[in-house]
């Protein structure tokens, strides 16, 4: 069996120990879906991955054991072992399976707005449900293929769930907020149907597995939508980023609207904090910290390292600021277009910081300034990807990139601003701008390490800010 689960781990897109030695230490059952039909049991393990430095990582398997082999899903078997009730069993990916996903879907249909009676599941799984909406049990399952760190699957028209691969003991903040936001009625998320969790015995905390939520099926994703702009600009040699048919800047606008509108929403329904001047300084270090050692990775930095670390310390020049609830991880990726306006996603934080730290309170420009990259590295990707049909020669493309990325980052911090009823100077500024440095300096180590050919898109960022 533990060969087997090794292997396909190490296959699986979700696996975030690709490149680093490891070894499947454990593996437990800790619960089954109920009313499976004979010859099926659909149970949720948890895999431990021990790295040789002595870190380990907790696993989500979602598995579906069959006592005859299943044709239709025979690109997802992953070996076959023994079962303790159905003997000789055929072991698959039940995200894979519609009969398996059919059982989920029930489950978080029966049980209504409670958790799962005891009776009703086998081992601790805890099926909860909000109120507002009710299940079509009848729609088909279909996985996505594109997803990198968890797994979606996707109800017909109806319904949406992610399955959380890695998982960490304690509360997942996609969940939390994405709750908050419902009940608040916010229009700028995918409504929060419900969710499943247990209480693990090995650390007495609760786990949470997944969470199901309204389909956006017809939306646009934020990043393709941007992408097409500046295509649509490149075409155009004689014309301006505002003068183009597909100018984005409204878009920006109304996204601005959108995230300032959020940021409200979780400053009312999530502790507000403030930050001293002793915490800013500990956070003016922390970008230095980071800032050595990207040098290391990066030399190219080092011709940026004084201006950089000059505006890490104007933060420690700062009284005090306030903090909340944020996003933590946003860019044009974690945004949805839809007929009724922009829907942020996936405010499960940066997936490599860990829980605790994603949870914590800070900056609502930290989420700006993540928007902000964004807009910068949509033109410059075009520009080096787009071959003949991206605008001309590189100099040109260059420019026209600085264009679109200048007038949408200005759309979005001027609609952002107003409607925060704030000014872009003073403490803010301050802040942003650190904020921004700090994450220049995040991209150029993962674009130095993972896509090297990338890594000019935040060098030119400091050049073009120097």
């Amino acid at each position: 069996m533990n060969d087997d689960l090794t292997s396909w781990i190490s296959e699986a897109r979700w696996f975030g120990g690709k490149g680093r030695d490891w070894t499947l230490t454990s593996v437990r059952r800790v619960g089954e879906l109920p009313d499976a039909p004979e010859g099926l049991r659909v149970a949720i393990q948890l895999a431990e991955v021990t790295y040789d430095d002595g870190s380990t990582d907790l696993y989500q398997l979602p598995l579906a054991f069959y006592a005859e082999p299943q044709e239709r899903i025979s690109h997802a078997l992953i070996g076959e072992w023994d079962d303790d009730e159905l003997g000789h069993a055929h072991v698959y990916d039940a995200l894979h399976d519609r009969q398996a996903m059919a059982l989920w879907l029930a489950a978080f249909a029966r049980h209504g707005v409670a958790p799962a009676p005891p009776s009703d599941v086998r081992g601790d799984l805890m099926f909860h449900r909000l109120p507002g909406h009710d299940l079509d049990i009848e729609a088909h399952s279909t996985l996505f293929s594109g997803e990198q760190s968890n797994s979606s699957v996707a109800f017909g028209e109806d319904a949406l769930m992610k399955v959380f691969r890695k998982v960490t003991p304690g509360v997942n903040p996609d969940i939390a907020i994405h709750q908050v936001l419902t009940e608040a009625e916010s229009t700028h998320v995918a409504a929060l149907y419900g969710w499943l969790d247990l209480v693990d015995d090995d650390t007495n905390t609760t786990i949470q597995l997944a969470m199901l939520q309204q389909f956006l099926r017809t939306a646009s994703d934020g990043w393709d939508l941007a992408l097409a702009s500046v295509r649509n600009l490149f075409a155009e040699a004689d014309l301006h980023a505002d003068e183009v048919g597909g100018d984005f800047a409204g878009e920006a606008a109304r996204l601005g609207i959108a995230l300032a509108e959020v940021h409200a929403d979780l400053a009312a329904h999530f502790p507000v904090e403030r930050r001293e001047a002793d915490a800013l300084g500990e956070l003016a270090q922390a970008m230095e910290d980071r800032l050595v050692a990207a040098l290391d990775v990066v030399p190219d930095l080092a011709a940026h390292e004084t201006r950089l670390r000059e505006t890490f310390a104007r933060l420690r020049e700062l009284d005090a600021v306030e903090v909340q609830q944020v996003h933590g991880d946003l860019h044009l990726g974690q945004t949805l277009r839809t007929v009724k306006g922009w829907k942020i996603v996936d405010f499960e934080g940066e997936p490599a910081k860990p829980l605790a730290e994603r949870l914590r309170p800070d900056s609502a420009w930290r989420d700006v300034a993540g928007m902000v990259r964004s807009f910068d590295y949509a033109p410059r990707v075009v520009a080096m990807t787009g071959g003949a049909d991206a605008g001309g020669e590189a100099e040109q493309r260059a420019y026209r990139a600085s264009e679109w990325s200048a007038r949408n980052r200005a759309a979005f911090l001027a609609a952002y601003t107003e409607k925060r009823g704030e000014e872009l100077d003073g403490p803010n500024g301050v802040l942003l701008d650190a904020y921004l440095a700090d994450k220049v300096v995040y991209e150029a180590v993962y674009e130095a390490r993972n896509r090297p050919g990338w890594l000019s898109i935040p060098l030119a960022a400091l050049e073009e800010s120097s």
